[in-house]
């Protein structure tokens, strides 16, 4: 089996995310679903809005946000709350759906051992194409959230997928399903979605500012210390994932040891192996370089001059 295409940046620009967007998006077309982490209230870690902004601009003219109402109360709890924390957050510059606000709809998942069918936002059946723009960071039930999480508890609907998710039936913890259990019904999740759009779906994951902490936590994210490393993309989910983990594993051990500890003892790996498992994609690649004529890399290679993180960084 030939090995799958993941393409690298170090430039962390608007223009290295279009660099990469334009070497994986031979598939979107129609009208196209933006899937971003916005985000809870002044998070300080997501992906640039002035890099989106010129991305879909120049990219993506006709592509709108999409995002469903989260399972906890918080900032996106309500499509009310979660337009305002959208405005607040600086995404109000492009069309915003949240999919779940008229109600949810059920696609099957092929091949599950713990899902037939999965609940998503009702809104995600009017697209045609789907575009996972992700902030790879670490995650406090995950391990790590890439393109995996983004779409498996991220397209599924706030009160029934993201249930049946998280929560054992009948538990007073909606917290009830973790570890490897809860990565492979995320992962589930994923399949249902990923399934419905078929080949028009496409992967970018920004590695930059790397709490161990998702985008979910806000102002209250563990500080990063994670040095920022660049900008992959892939049409295979799989392997884009698998990259990034891989990109981390690569740095030297004081720079990787909070976001490894992080993935290893959520049993954050399990996304990895259980996406292979269902078929999802390949985790075997190629890491190419657009920085340096298209040139087959390692991912040691790829991280061998990254800086240690300092603040400063982030900018």
């Amino acid at each position: 089996m030939s090995k799958s295409k993941v393409y690298f940046t170090r430039d962390l620009s608007a223009g290295g995310l279009k660099k990469i967007y334009e070497k994986v998006n031979e598939n979107i077309k129609g009208k196209v679903a933006v899937k971003l982490h916005t985000g809870e209230k002044n998070g300080p870690n997501i992906i640039p809005r002035t890099w989106v902004k010129e991305l879909l601009a120049s990219d993506i003219p006709e592509g709108t946000i999409v995002e469903t109402n989260t399972y906890y109360e918080g900032d996106r709890y309500t499509t009310e709350q979660h337009l305002e924390t959208i405005k607040v957050n600086g995404w109000d510059f492009a069309p915003v759906d949240i999919m779940d606000d008229k109600g949810t709809a059920t696609l099957p998942v092929k091949g599950g051992k713990w899902f037939k069918e999965m609940s998503v936002g009702e809104g995600m059946l009017k697209y045609d194409s789907l575009v996972a723009l992700t902030h790879f960071k670490g995650h406090m039930m995950g391990g790590f959230g890439g393109s995996n999480k983004n779409i498996g508890i991220g397209c599924a609907d706030g009160r029934v997928g993201k249930a049946v998710i998280h929560t054992r039936e009948g538990s007073d913890n909606m917290w009830s399903i973790a570890e490897e259990e809860l990565m492979e019904r995320m992962t589930e999740s994923t399949k249902a979605t990923i399934d419905h759009f078929g080949e028009n779906v496409t992967y970018v994951n920004v590695m930059r500012n790397m709490s161990v902490s998702c985008d979910c936590e806000g102002i209250h994210a563990e500080p990063v210390v994670t040095p920022n490393i660049g900008i992959i993309g892939s049409v295979d989910i799989l392997a884009v994932d698998k990259a990034s983990v891989d990109l981390v594993y690569s740095l030297k051990e004081e720079d990787r040891k909070a976001l490894v500890e992080r993935i290893e003892s959520r049993k954050g790996l399990r996304q990895l192996s259980y996406m292979k498992e269902l078929g999802m994609g390949s985790d075997e690649y190629e890491l190419i370089d657009l920085d340096n004529d298209e040139l087959v890399i390692s991912t040691e290679e790829a991280v061998k001059d990254v800086k240690p993180w300092m603040p400063d960084n982030a900018k």
